[in-house]
């Protein structure tokens, strides 16, 4: 992502780029740390939040899963540590 994209373009650039770790990873889901440090080595904590943003707008989407304690929880009304996952089609 480069510095001189607009806000919405970043946004849309770390929403694809979450879903694209979460396809490319099969596993079930992976913590906020574990996407940042896929996305960069360097200075990976600052990607938190915008991680966090980019998956409540995925959730609220449809296009992603967020998880507490194993279970899907509400993507507008969530604390604490979570995970993310692609929606099953079991």
């Amino acid at each position: 992502m480069r510095s001189n994209d607009s806000p919405t373009a970043r946004k849309d650039d770390l929403e694809g780029v979450l879903l694209d770790i979460l396809a490319k990873s099969g596993a079930k889901s992976l913590s906020a740390p574990e996407i940042a440090q896929a996305v960069t080595k360097q200075d990976w904590h600052q990607l938190l939040m915008p991680i966090r943003r980019a998956a409540v707008a995925l959730a609220q989407a449809g296009r992603l899963v967020i998880y507490r304690h194993g279970k899907p929880v509400d993507p507008s009304d969530f604390k604490g540590v979570y995970r993310l996952g692609l929606p099953r089609h079991d």
